[in-house]
C-alpha cells in the first residue's frame, strides 16, 4: 500500500502526531515509522523536538501492534467459528480435517501443516492429512511412540516446539523420520496433542522451512484447532457407529424375515422330494419340483451333456457351484458320475436355496441308482440270452424266440454284432469293464438290442435297418461308449446276421469276426475307433476267417512272393532286416530317421538296406514295388499277431 509522505517533525503544516496518525490510517509497514525521525534529524530539529518525535513513534508503533494483534485475533476467531460451523454440518471427515489443517497453516503463517493419528493396533502414529507438503516419503511417515517430536507429543500429551529439529537433541531421532524431514526441508516444527477424554489420539503440527520461534499465542491457537480436530474425529466415529448399528439392526430384521421364508421353502421342498421318492418319481420329476421352489429353471443333464469343469468342481467340493448365469450340482455315487442338476437364471443363491439344490442332487442320485439297479437286473437277463446265442449255436430256435418275446426283443430281423473293448489299461480294470457293460447295456436297451460282458469287453446285438451301415454304427458306438466311460473304446463290427433267433450259429461266427476287427484296430494303432471287415480292404482277408482257408493261402503266397527272401534270411541268420524295412518306410524312406528309430549307426542301416536290395532286386524302392513291400510287411505282422 503506498504511504503518503508524513509531515516532518516541526513543519508548519502539522506535528509528529499528525504524521504518525496518517501512517496508522493507511496501514503503513513498520519500517515507515522511522522516516519522520530521520527527516527531523536531517532538518536539524532540536533535541526536545527529536525526543517528541521519537516518543510519538513509539506510541504509534504500540498502537499499530495493538491493531495488528486485534486483527489477528479476529482472523483466528473467524477461523475457529468457521471450523465449528464445519463440525456442525459434518459430512466428510477428510474434508473437515483438511480445512482445519489449512486454516492452522494460514493463521500461523507456516510453510506446512499436518495431522497424525495414533494406530493402537500397530502401536505407532501415522500421517492422516497434510497441507503444504511436497515429499511423498514425508506424507507416508509412521512414527513409533516416543520417536521424534510427534512421537513424543503423542506419548506425553504435551506440546513441543523446536527452532531446528535436526539439531535438537531433546528428541529421539531415527533414520526414517530424519530422512522424511530432510526431504520436506523442514526446520522449525510445532506439535500439539489431539486429546479425546483422557487420552491422546493424534498430533497437529505447524512447520517452517527456516528457523523460527513459535510464541505462546501461536501454540494456544494450534491447540484450539487440535481440539476442533479431536471433536471432528469423535463426532465422525459416533456417526459411523450409529450408522453401523442402524445398518446391523436393519440387516438383522431382514435376515429374520428372509430366514423365516427360507425355512418355509426348505420344509416345502423336503416334503415334495420325500413324496416323489415314496411314489417312485423320476429324476425329471425332481427337477420340476425344485423349479417350483427356486426362482429359476432346473433341468437334469445326462453324463455326456454335463459341463465337465463345473461338474468336476462340484464333485470335488460336494457342493453346488456357479456356472454361467446359474448353478451346477453333480449327481454322483462314489467316484461315478450319474449326471447333474443345472439351475438357469439365478446367479445368486442364498445358503438355504443352495442347500436345497444340493439335496435335490442327492435325491436324484438315489433315484438313478435305484432305477439302474432294476435296469441292470433286466439287462443281465437279456445278456444271458445273447450269451446263449453265442455259446449254444445248436439251441432250439423255438425256445430262443420264446425268451426273446418275454424280453420284448425282436430277433427275427437282421442284426449287427459288435465287440467293444476299452483301449486304456486302467479303464480295462474290473471297475472300468463294469462301467463299459453298464453303458453298453443302456445303449442296447434304447435301441431294442442285447448286450453282454464277454472276453474282457462287451458284445452287442443291435437291430440293423436297410439303410444302416456297419462301419458308421461301429464308429458311432465307439464315440458314445467312450464318452460314457471317459476312456477310449474300440469297436469291431460284423454282420448283418439275417435272423439271430433262427440262425444262432451265425451270431457266434459274426462275433468272432467282430473280435478280429477289434484286434486289428488295436494292432494298427487305431484304438478308440470303430470299423468292420470291409474297411480293411485286402487286410480283410485275414479278418473274414480266411487265414486258414483258400484266401489265407493266397495271403501267404503274396507275402512269400514279395518279402519271402528277407523273412527267410532273418529266420536263418537271426538278423533284423524285416524290422529295418518297417522303420525305413515308417520314417519316410530316410536312413537318418531309420537309424534314430532303431538306435543304430547310419552305416548299419545302409548295410542292411544293401542286403535287402540284393535279396529283393535293385528295383525294390520303386513306387510300385515299395507299395507291395509295405503291404506285405503289414500282412506279415498282422498274420503273426493273429496267430498265423
Amino acid at each position: 500500500m503506498p504511504t503518503p509522505p508524513p509531515a516532518p517533525g516541526g513543519h508548519p503544516d502539522g506535528g509528529p502526531s499528525a504524521a504518525y496518525l496518517a501512517l496508522l490510517a493507511h496501514g503503513a509497514p513498520a519500517e515507515a515509522y522511522e522516516r519522520p525521525v530521520l527527516r527531523a534529524r536531517a532538518e536539524g530539529a532540536s533535541p526536545d523536538r527529536l525526543a517528541e518525535v521519537e516518543h510519538a513513534k513509539l506510541l504509534a508503533l504500540r498502537v499499530r501492534a495493538e491493531l495488528e494483534d486485534r486483527r489477528r485475533r479476529e482472523a483466528e476467531l473467524s477461523a475457529l467459528f468457521a471450523t465449528a460451523h464445519d463440525l456442525a454440518g459434518l459430512r466428510d471427515l477428510d474434508a473437515v480435517l483438511l480445512a482445519i489443517v489449512r486454516r492452522a497453516r494460514s493463521l500461523l503463517g507456516a510453510d506446512a501443516a499436518y495431522l497424525t493419528l495414533n494406530d493402537p493396533v500397530a502401536g505407532d502414529t501415522y500421517m492422516r492429512v497434510t497441507d503444504g507438503s511436497v515429499s511423498a516419503r514425508f506424507q507416508q511417515l509412521r512414527l513409533g511412540m516416543g520417536e521424534g517430536l510427534g512421537g513424543l507429543v503423542a506419548q506425553t500429551a504435551r506440546p513441543y516446539v523446536t527452532e531446528s529439529y535436526l539439531d535438537d537433541l531433546r528428541f529421539q531421532h531415527t533414520g526414517t523420520i530424519d530422512s522424511g524431514v530432510r526431504d520436506e526441508g523442514l526446520v522449525a516444527i510445532l506439535g500439539v496433542p489431539l486429546e479425546l477424554g483422557s487420552g491422546v489420539i493424534g498430533v497437529l503440527f505447524a512447520a517452517d522451512r527456516r528457523a523460527r520461534v513459535f510464541d505462546r499465542q501461536q501454540i494456544a491457537l494450534l491447540a484450539s484447532f487440535a481440539a476442533h480436530a479431536a471433536v471432528a474425529l469423535d463426532t465422525a466415529n459416533l456417526l459411523a457407529e450409529t450408522r453401523s448399528a442402524l445398518a446391523e439392526l436393519e440387516t438383522a430384521n431382514a435376515t429374520v424375515r428372509d430366514r423365516s421364508a427360507t425355512i418355509e421353502r426348505a420344509a416345502g421342498i423336503h416334503d415334495r422330494l420325500t413324496e416323489l421318492v415314496l411314489r417312485g418319481g423320476g429324476v425329471h420329476d425332481v427337477a420340476r419340483a425344485v423349479t417350483e421352489v427356486l426362482a429359476g429353471h432346473v433341468e437334469f443333464l445326462e453324463t455326456e451333456d454335463c459341463p465337465a469343469p463345473a461338474v468336476e468342481r462340484s464333485r470335488a467340493d460336494g457342493r453346488a457351484v456357479r456356472h454361467g448365469d446359474g448353478w451346477i450340482a453333480a449327481v454322483s455315487a462314489g467316484d461315478e458320475l450319474l449326471g447333474a442338476l443345472r439351475l438357469h437364471g439365478q446367479p445368486g443363491l442364498d445358503p438355504v436355496d443352495r442347500r436345497t439344490l444340493e439335496r435335490a442332487a442327492m435325491v436324484t442320485s438315489l433315484l438313478r441308482l435305484a432305477f439302474r439297479s432294476a435296469d441292470e437286473a433286466e439287462q443281465r437277463v437279456r445278456g444271458e440270452l445273447l450269451d446263449d446265442l453265442i455259446d449254444s449255436p445248436d439251441r432250439d430256435p423255438r425256445l430262443l424266440r420264446q425268451r426273446a418275446a418275454r424280453l420284448r426283443a425282436a430277433l427275427d430281423t437282421p442284426h449287427l454284432v459288435l465287440a467293444a473293448r476299452t483301449a486304456d489299461e486302467h479303464a480295462g480294470a474290473p471297475a472300468g469293464r463294469r462301467r463299459l457293460w453298464s453303458a453298453a447295456s443302456h445303449l442296447a436297451a434304447t435301441r431294442h438290442g442285447l448286450a453282454a460282458a464277454r472276453d474282457g469287453g462287451t458284445v452287442l446285438l443291435l437291430p440293423h435297418g436297410p439303410y444302416d451301415d456297419a462301419t458308421r454304427t461301429a464308429r458311432h458306438l465307439a464315440q458314445r461308449l467312450g464318452a460314457a466311460v471317459h476312456a477310449p473304446v474300440t469297436v469291431g463290427a460284423a454282420g448283418p446276421v439275417p435272423a439271430p433267433d433262427s440262425h444262432p450259429g451265425a451270431v457266434a461266427a459274426a462275433y468272432a469276426e467282430a473280435r478280429r476287427c477289434l484286434d486289428a484296430l488295436h494292432l494298427l494303432g487305431r484304438g478308440g475307433d470303430g470299423a468292420a471287415a470291409d474297411d480293411f480292404g485286402f487286410l480283410g482277408l485275414l479278418l473274414t476267417g480266411g487265414a486258414h482257408g483258400h484266401d489265407g493261402a493266397r495271403v501267404g503266397e503274396f507275402i512269400n512272393r514279395t518279402i519271402g527272401p528277407v523273412v527267410a534270411y532273418d529266420t536263418r541268420r537271426g538278423t533284423a532286416l524285416v524290422r529295418t524295412l518297417d522303420a525305413y518306410f515308417a520314417g519316410g524312406m530316410s536312413p537318418a530317421r531309420t537309424k534314430d528309430a532303431l538306435h543304430v549307426h547310419v552305416n548299419t542301416v545302409a548295410q542292411r538296406l544293401d542286403r535287402v536290395g540284393r535279396l529283393l532286386g535293385p528295383d525294390w524302392q520303386t513306387p510300385a514295388r515299395a507299395l507291395e513291400i509295405q503291404l506285405a510287411l503289414r500282412l506279415h505282422g498282422l498274420s503273426a499277431a493273429l496267430g498265423d
